[in-house]
């Protein structure tokens, strides 16, 4: 062989590296198709999580932006502009303070439920394919992301079998009141961060706990020192899922954090040695936490409470929101053994909180008494009774009759902050409190090899299976004018500039702000559904005052009556549009009596002119 020839490495090297470059990707194929193998019931039951929330919300998936939520449509118009305002992230176009409503006086999104965080997460959603259909994802995504993480916290946590975890998460993503909720309450149905932050409490008391004292070799016991590396990291990362959770929604932050401190003294109380041992480091974790989160959440606080257009106050009255102690054993009738007659016991049917039913009610304490003296049994039971008294409110209600027995929440209501979660809402940390102690059940069972390993899982199904959940019922709505949807809007207002719909959005009738939802709230709208300090006093109110012209058109819009136009009425229709900044009043066909708004309208602000499908007045 000629000593010219050349050797294999320098004849191909591209050869080479393309050889090593299949070698690298069949193995990180072959690492990935283990790992799935590996976790193959984990994926199968966040499958079954997926299926089973995109049934529930399947009829807005027909068509996201022409369905709506039948029972709570409202809500889904103001969480659709939410998203819509929270994805002008994305093009640098947000602040807390937003003056793409109630010009020019803006909304503080801080002070309102603006699920910040969900709607920067996708906001590419949002401005590819729109609001509705941003919204349509979190509502199925709130309830297989909170099942799974549940189910992820009781497999890893608790050592659970996956069945036991299955259904423990099953109930606490799709409960009832989970899919209550999920009538336009997108803030209420994202706990999926709930059991990261019980998790990360979890590692950070195992970390601070020095253990007991442990003979050295002289035989003479010495302490063990708590894992201060992993209280470090527990801490960093409870307080990233705090700062977090406050921009997706703190009322449920507030429940988690009353539920967790309840059950540390109930757990205190039994296992006195562990708090001794370890309350000292836990308790300076808490404090890194807290102080790592208030560096990030100190601005947008004061700004919710004492910035522009902040509210201090809660909006509603909690005796108007308490739950019915009946309602606890009946069955919501968004379940399959639900009855229509059950929903007088509550506000409203995105309220079905404490609808558990006396089956699972009756399974819940037979599991408790079963499991034994558990230290995190005690520590549920005592939460879960705390929470679930605090849910009747500052007085007792029995079949919708006020008794005039104070309850619990009467010690506690006035307090900064409580007022700001409804008394009926405290019910819904009894659900995974319920769920841990179900887990707890079937996962000794399994563990078992006498009768008890069929029976109690069954009975725990059967109990389950009344409150199965039923989809969601849709209805169609209006479609939004083609003058906005076609971009023809930028004929009589520019971007950022004032709107004004007619009639205007309020509370009650938020329609109009779906115009400003489908341009990405590229325009203002002036009043609107949120809340603002526009009560007594400078308190909380929902909505803002109307000015005299709008008053004037929400009139004719009610009742089509034709109303006397003067010089008066003129000027302040002038004045109402300058006080508003507003560029151009427009008005649909299919508004209500929109010919005796347009005569109206003609009138105070001279003829119209035909833009698409609109009616446009230039002020």
């Amino acid at each position: 062989m000629s000593s010219a020839a050349p050797t294999a490495p320098d004849s191909a090297p591209e050869q080479a590296l393309r050889l090593a470059g299949r070698v690298d990707r069949r193995l990180r194929i072959a690492r990935l198709l283990a790992a799935v193998n590996r976790n193959r019931t984990d994926l199968l039951v966040a499958l079954v999580y997926v299926v089973l929330a995109g049934w529930l919300t399947h009829g807005l998936w027909l068509d996201p932006a022409g369905r709506t939520l039948a029972l709570n449509p409202e809500d889904q118009t103001l969480y659709e502009w939410f998203l819509a305002v929270d994805a002008r992230a994305l093009l640098g176009d947000f602040h807390l303070l937003t003056d793409r409503l109630n010009a020019p006086g803006g909304v503080n999104l801080m002070a309102n439920t603006t699920v910040i965080a969900l709607g920067v997460a996708v906001a590419p959603v949002t401005l590819l394919l729109g609001a509705p259909v941003s919204f349509a994802l979190l509502a199925a995504a709130n309830l297989a992301g909170t099942a799974l993480a549940w189910y992820l916290l009781f497999r890893r946590t608790l050592r659970a079998r996956r069945l036991a975890a299955a259904l423990g998460g099953g109930l606490c993503g799709f409960g009832p009141g989970m899919v209550s909720q999920t009538n336009s309450h997108l803030h209420m149905t994202a706990q999926w961060l709930v059991p990261v932050i019980v998790w990360l409490v979890v590692r950070l008391l195992r970390a601070a706990d020095p253990g007991p004292p442990a003979p050295d070799e002289s035989g003479l016991a010495r302490p063990v020192g708590p894992d201060r590396r992993r209280m470090f990291t527990s801490a960093v990362g409870l307080a990233a899922a705090v700062s977090a959770q406050v921009f997706i929604g703190e009322e449920v932050l507030f429940l988690t954090a009353l539920t967790l401190l309840l059950m540390a003294i109930g757990y205190a109380v039994t296992d006195r040695e562990l708090a001794r041992r370890a309350l000292p480091g836990f308790a300076g974790g808490l404090a890194i936490a807290a102080g790592l989160a208030l560096l990030v959440l100190a601005y947008p606080l004061w700004f919710q409470f004492a910035g522009p257009r902040g509210v201090a106050d809660g909006l509603f009255r909690p005796a108007n929101f308490s739950a019915d102690l009946s309602s606890w054993w009946a069955v919501s009738p968004l379940s399959v053994a639900g009855s229509v007659e059950s929903a007088r016991l509550t506000t409203g049917p995105a309220e079905y909180n404490t609808f558990l039913g006396w089956p699972l009610l009756l399974a819940a304490v037979a599991c408790a008494v079963w499991v034994g003296r558990r230290r995190l049994v005690f520590a549920c039971v005592v939460a879960g009774l705390v929470m679930g008294t605090l849910s009747l409110g500052p007085e007792v209600v029995l079949g919708g009759t006020r008794t005039a027995l104070p309850g619990p929440y009467a010690l506690i209501g006035g307090l900064p902050v409580v007022d700001g979660a409804l008394p009926m809402r405290f019910a819904l940390a009894v659900l995974p409190i319920v769920a841990t102690l179900l887990v707890l059940a079937v996962d000794r069972a399994l563990r078992g090899t006498g009768r008890a390993r069929r029976l109690v899982p069954l009975a725990v199904g059967a109990a389950l299976l009344p409150i199965f959940p039923t989809p969601l019922p849709t209805i169609g709505r209006p479609a939004v004018p083609e003058f906005v949807t076609g971009g023809h809007w930028r004929q009589c207002v520019r971007p950022g500039g004032v709107l004004v719909p007619v009639p205007l959005p309020t509370p009650r009738e938020p329609g109009p702000m779906r115009w400003a939802t489908a341009a990405n709230a590229a325009f203002g709208l002036p009043e609107g559904f949120f809340i603002g300090p526009y009560g007594r006093g400078g308190t909380a109110a929902m909505g803002t005052f109307k000015q005299p012209t709008s008053a004037l058109l929400a009139e004719v819009a009610r009742r089509g009556d034709q109303p006397a136009i003067g010089d008066e009425q003129r000027r302040q229709a002038v004045r109402d549009a300058d006080f508003w900044g507003a560029s151009c009043v427009a008005l649909a066909d299919d508004a209500p009596h929109a010919e005796s708004l347009r005569n109206t309208l003609e009138q105070l602000y001279g003829p119209a002119t035909r833009v698409a499908d609109v009616w446009i007045w230039r002020v």
